[in-house]
């Protein structure tokens, strides 16, 4: 398991490979992709999000098991504080 300086867990094809930031870029893209068509078939967009996390615990958990996918939620209310997942926000 690979943890970067956001706290982000990596994949080892990440370290061979594709840059970690191309990577999430794309992968963003699918997963974008796939909650457009959701919304577009009348899934109400909480039932989305509800869905997407519990499927990315799931396969954290697959992956890294309970205690890193753990220790990575400790830092999730900080970052959610301090406006990285804010869209929109102004930067001062």
């Amino acid at each position: 398991m690979i943890i970067d300086e956001k706290d982000e867990i990596l994949s080892e094809e990440a370290e061979e490979g594709i840059r970690p930031e191309d990577e999430r870029r794309l992968a963003m893209g699918y997963i974008s992709d796939a909650w457009a068509d959701a919304i577009a078939d009348g899934v109400d967009a909480d039932a989305v999000a509800h869905a997407a996390l519990f499927t990315a615990l799931i396969d954290l958990v697959a992956a890294y098991g309970e205690t890193a996918v753990a220790e990575l939620a400790e830092g999730l209310p900080r970052r959610i504080l301090e406006g990285e997942y804010t869209v929109n926000r102004t930067l001062q």
